[in-house]
C-alpha cells in the first residue's frame, strides 16, 4: 500500500484530524490492517515460514523491529511507526480510561 492510501484509510476511518479516533476503533483498524498483510502473503504462498527469533525478551525484540525498519523503504517505514505509535498511544489513553472509570463500576464489597 502507499502512503497516500493509508493516509486516505486513515482519514476515512478517523476523520481528517483523527476527530473519531477511539481505543476501540484503533484497535478495530489496526487488526483489519494486520489481517489484510497476512491475506495478502498468504497469495504469495500457502505456506508460511517461521522466521527465525533470537530475541529472548521484549526490549530485545523492539530493538530488532526498530532496526529491521532502517532498513526498509521509507514509505513502509513511516507507516509501520505510525501505526505502532498510534497502537501504543491509544493503549495508554484505554488504560487511563480504565483507571478513572474503574471506581464507579466498583460495589462496596470490592473496595475492602
Amino acid at each position: 500500500m502507499r502512503l497516500s492510501e493509508f493516509k486516505q484509510r486513515v482519514e476515512a476511518e478517523f476523520g481528517p484530524n483523527l476527530e473519531n479516533a477511539t481505543p476501540a476503533n484503533v484497535r478495530e483498524f489496526l487488526d483489519k490492517l494486520q489481517q489484510e498483510a497476512w491475506d495478502n502473503q498468504r497469495r504469495y504462498s500457502e505456506r508460511y515460514e517461521m522466521p527465525i527469533e533470537n530475541a529472548r525478551t521484549y526490549e530485545e525484540v523492539m530493538k530488532e523491529f526498530f532496526m529491521d525498519v532502517l532498513d526498509l523503504p521509507a514509505e513502509r517505514a513511516v507507516m509501520l511507526l505510525w501505526t505502532l505509535a498510534l497502537d501504543l498511544t491509544f493503549a495508554a489513553i484505554e488504560h487511563q480510561y480504565s483507571e478513572v472509570l474503574d471506581p464507579l463500576f466498583r460495589s462496596a464489597d470490592d473496595t475492602g
